[in-house]
């Protein structure tokens, strides 16, 4: 009987030295991951992660440029559709950036829990292994006194508790499994963390906006606006010493209504974009709150952000047209809030020109609004010529009327012409 005991009481004490190292092993790897520094540099694997989400996002944008590579070429209607479908896949991001952050909340709770419940667990091994361990000495110390005084009892006894321990191991061992399964549970969290900030990285780089502040019913935001390129944009001749912007920031205040997403008020910084008529075209939400829902009313703030940015884009390649243009024979000033370029001419002469909506994005005509002679030179033009003049100014052709520098050159022939008629006509009369 000694040398089966023995068997037995080395077999055991195997199994019990590579289930302590399995626990210690787990109790190491936790240890690791609840001690990591949330400043840490990403791992291999989140970098990989980071690499994939960004030629994902490099990729959409080529696919996205492709598709509408003629967007110069829309019409009004046709880009506010563009536009309107570039805003639609911005919602779809959004809600789905929604979504998975309200899934990282439950996991992250589920993390706390599960982590505390693993470290207890682990603890409870560990009580539990040295139970056994201390329990397996005493019965090896006592084998040589029952060598052959052991009766049947005793040993029926024996047996039953050595029974009794192995199934305390199967049950150490289902719990090292489920251990393990909480183990990955929790890996898996940390990557999904690192991938929520990847497209939270990826949608910022998208939308150009970040959320910078919020106190009480003032929120700021930082606004990135991505200007197209004017090449080959309605033929616009560009100048080589002026560089055209690329993107433009700004910074937003906005107050909004006590217990609702209404603007109330907007100061955006630097100042340099005229934006009344968007701001009470924002504040006529109010009127209409009583019947919109929450989803409505936020988006009242995202219709007036769109406005903005497609105002400041409008503006700035304006202001870099007439900046462009100026090197030219004529001068030109750019009057934002009446959405007119005034061109000096030769002699004293302004042409006032209205810019169509959407200008010099769509393919719109420009208008020549009047003509007035500004010095005591050009006094002297008849109303009659300056009248014929418009109107012939406004019948040119459309290419003529979609570039500014064609068609202020075309409006001082027309008015060059009339006035070599008039004095031939008065030459005549004579």
């Amino acid at each position: 009987m000694a040398e089966p005991m023995e068997i037995s009481s080395s077999s055991e004490a195997l199994d019990l030295h590579s289930i302590r190292s399995r626990i210690n092993e787990l109790s190491e790897i936790h240890r690791i991951d609840k001690n990591k520094d949330e400043g840490e540099a990403l791992s291999l694997n989140s970098e990989k992660l980071l690499k994939d989400c960004s030629l994902h996002f490099e990729s959409k944008v080529k696919q996205i440029i492709e598709e509408y590579s003629d967007v110069g070429f829309l019409g009004i209607e046709d880009l506010d559709e563009y536009l309107a479908h570039l805003k639609e896949e911005l919602n779809q991001v959004e809600a789905e950036s929604a979504k998975i952050s309200n899934e990282i909340e439950d996991l992250s709770r589920n993390h706390i829990e599960e982590s505390n419940i693993l470290e207890g667990n682990l603890e409870g091994l560990k009580y539990a292994l040295d139970s056994i361990a201390s329990q397996g000495m005493e019965g090896v110390e006592e084998d040589p006194c029952l060598d052959s005084s052991m009766n049947d009892e005793d040993q029926s006894n024996l047996m039953h508790s050595n029974e009794e321990q192995k199934f305390e191991i199967m049950e150490l061992e289902s719990q090292i499994e489920k251990n393990n399964i909480i183990l990955k549970s929790l890996q898996d969290l940390d990557s999904m963390f690192k991938r929520l900030d990847t497209l939270e990285q990826i949608e910022d780089a998208l939308t150009g906006l970040k959320v910078i502040g919020f106190d009480g019913n003032c929120i700021r935001l930082s606004l990135q606006t991505y200007i197209p390129k004017l090449e080959g944009l309605l033929c616009q001749k560009t100048i080589e010493d002026i560089s055209e912007p690329s993107e433009m920031n700004h910074e937003l205040l906005v107050e909004i209504v006590d217990g609702t997403m209404e603007i109330k008020n907007v100061e955006m910084f630097p100042n340099d974009v005229y934006l009344g008529d968007i701001i009470d075209a924002a504040k006529s939400f109010r009127q209409l709150s009583s019947n919109l829902t929450v989803q409505q009313t936020q988006s009242s703030l995202e219709w007036f952000v769109g406005k903005v940015q497609d105002r400041i884009i409008l503006s700035t390649l304006r202001r870099f047209i007439v900046k462009s243009t100026n090197k030219s024979r004529h001068s030109f000033e750019y009057l934002e809030r009446d959405e007119t370029i005034v061109a000096h001419l030769v002699g004293g002469i302004d042409a006032f020109i209205k810019l169509s909506q959407g200008w010099p994005l769509s393919k719109s005509p420009l208008k020549l609004l009047s003509i007035k002679s500004s010095d005591h030179h050009s006094r002297g033009i008849s109303l009659s010529l300056l009248c014929k003049a418009e109107e012939m100014a406004n019948s040119l052709d459309m290419h003529i009327r979609q570039n500014l520098s064609a068609f202020v050159d075309a409006v001082e022939k027309l008015l060059l012409e009339q006035m070599r008629l008039d004095l031939q006509s008065d030459d005549a009369s004579d």
